[in-house]
């Protein structure tokens, strides 16, 4: 689906996350049940102490949830993106949890009020999913970004199985197509219902997210914070 993407880079995904990585990325299609803030924001606290400035976060996010699922998807997409961007700072993992790569929930990133770019990524997934939008149109793609030399994450849109993706990035509010992110060189993408490979003849799905257990240790945290969790595919 990608311009750039001229072969596999595997090597890089053993490289730096390796098998345990992949069993977190892939992330539900979504969550079916009712979603009571008031339950989860006490369970947050409980879990994590008080929230602070992050009950406000949390607040918004429920806001935006309840108000804007009569837009378009084009809408939708913007509406999240630009949400989560404003709402989050960039912060490494190693400083902002003291491990060196932690998968957030949308609750834990919003009581931070940061995330690095999977947190991102993982919760603007959930919201979109949550407002509607199928899961086979959203990808989570892993990707090297080439001016900051470095492993990235950004969510991607297919309007259609064919389609050229849009990007939804932490790194630039702007929503484009992947054709016109030659600054990202696709690796892997992946999403509840399986995990795809960059390669010269577009994306190969190679792999399901029955045996995800790092997948599971999110979705634990999940519903430890309030959220039910029974899949919607």
């Amino acid at each position: 689906m990608f311009a750039l993407a001229k072969r596999w880079a595997f090597h890089l995904i053993i490289r730096r996350v390796g098998l345990a990585l992949l069993l977190g990325c892939m992330l539900l299609g979504g969550l079916r049940a009712d979603w009571d803030f008031s339950q989860i924001s006490r369970r947050a606290q409980s879990l994590y102490g008080p929230l602070g400035a992050g009950q406000g976060r949390i607040d918004a996010w429920q806001q935006l949830l309840a108000t804007q699922k009569q837009l378009s998807e084009a809408e939708r997409l913007t509406v999240v993106n630009q949400f989560f961007n404003r709402q989050l700072r960039y912060e490494e993992d190693i400083d902002l949890w003291h491990e060196v790569d932690y998968w957030a929930t949308p609750i834990q990133s919003l009581i931070k009020g940061a995330g690095d770019c999977e947190d991102y990524a993982i919760a603007k997934y959930f919201s979109l999913r949550r407002l509607g939008i199928p899961s086979e149109k959203l990808r989570i793609t892993y990707v090297k970004a080439l001016r900051q030399n470095r492993a990235h994450m950004v969510l991607t849109y297919y309007s259609s199985p064919e389609a050229m993706p849009l990007v939804l990035d932490s790194l630039i509010d702007a929503i484009r197509p992947a054709s016109q992110r030659t600054d990202l060189l696709p690796v892997y993408a992946f999403n509840g219902e399986g995990l795809w490979l960059a390669g010269a003849k577009g994306n190969k799905k190679v792999g399901d997210t029955k045996r995800l257990s790092r997948w599971q240790d999110l979705l634990k945290k999940m519903q430890a914070e309030g959220f039910p969790a029974e899949p919607v595919y």
